[in-house]
């Protein structure tokens, strides 16, 4: 199946990959995807976390494959069906699923995200909810399923301890992240970091509407002075919001910084495109602090 279908830059859409467990619909970003193929038998690895199957070595190279109906609390995954192979936060990671049912292109303004009454925010294995052919897909984060697994994967916090002492500044800076989880850490690393001036927001379409409100007020140079983005975002995802700022006149001299698991060859030629002025991924939280402070040194 052709997994690198080409969107354009910034129209604020995406490709989902439709699979199925147990007759249930889910989905991923294609970007995250590198191939997908058939089961393989794989070598259990002892003392492992028990969402993990085991590893294998596809063309030489060694790859963990998660079970993920465990990790959905489905029971277990038996020999069979196919593996997704993902690659994101610069891990190339497999995920055993039973079928997949094809790619739809969707709008980010389409995907709902998950309410108080399926989970609690924090613990959501889900970034949204979309419609597909008349069935409700739940695309899974699996960032998240793989920190769960692994919190090494994670946002290394303890980065941050190693640049030392700083001093305090008010420079003001906009966050887009879509993660309660992850919106928190890097808040709060960016305070450890001497940041006291931030406005967090959950997508990039609250992020712009700030944006917005401020030009109309005159205020941006109070509020705005750097803009730190997730690229996936229900209602409007980073490149979509990197792309508004970039091409008006009044933004375009606000510094962005991609922050996101997506950021591969590919999708750094995207940012490129779209104007962003840096892009690191998400395990990068001491790189994300450094490159917040050579871009606002001059302001």
């Amino acid at each position: 199946m052709d997994t690198k279908i080409l969107l354009e830059n910034g129209t604020n859409e995406l490709e989902v990959l439709q699979f199925e467990l147990d007759g249930n619909a889910y989905g991923i970003n294609v970007a995250k995807i590198k191939e997908i193929i058939p089961y393989q038998p794989v070598t259990p690895v002892p003392n492992s976390h028990p969402s993990i199957e085991g590893i294998f070595m596809p063309r030489d190279v060694m790859i963990t494959a998660i079970d993920l109906k465990n990790c959905l609390q489905r029971g277990e995954s038996t020999p069979g069906g196919l593996f997704i192979i993902t690659n994101f936060n610069k891990l190339d990671i497999a995920f055993h699923v039973d079928t997949v049912k094809g790619i739809h292109r969707v709008s980010w303004q389409d995907i709902i995200k998950p309410g108080a009454t399926v989970s609690s925010a924090d613990e959501s294995i889900s970034t949204g909810i979309v419609k597909l052919d008349g069935n409700l897909v739940i695309i899974l984060d699996f960032e998240k399923i793989v920190t769960d697994i692994n919190p090494e994967t994670g946002l290394k916090v303890s980065e941050i301890l190693e640049l030392g002492e700083r001093s305090r500044t008010d420079v003001p800076i906009l966050i887009a992240e879509d993660s309660v989880l992850l919106n928190k850490l890097i808040v709060d690393s960016l305070k450890k970091a001497g940041y006291t001036n931030l406005i967090h927001t959950q997508n990039g379409q609250e992020a712009y509407d700030i944006i917005t409100e401020c030009k109309e007020k005159g205020t941006l140079d109070e509020h705005v002075q750097c803009i730190i983005t997730d690229i996936e975002m229900p209602l409007m995802d980073g490149h979509r919001l990197t792309k508004l700022v970039k091409s008006d006149p009044a933004t375009e001299k606000i510094p962005i910084i991609i922050f996101s698991s997506l950021v591969n060859g590919e999708m750094r030629k995207k940012g490129e495109a779209l104007g962003a002025n840096a892009q690191l991924s998400k395990p990068e939280i001491g790189n994300l602090v450094r490159t917040v402070d050579e871009l606002v040194k001059f302001i």
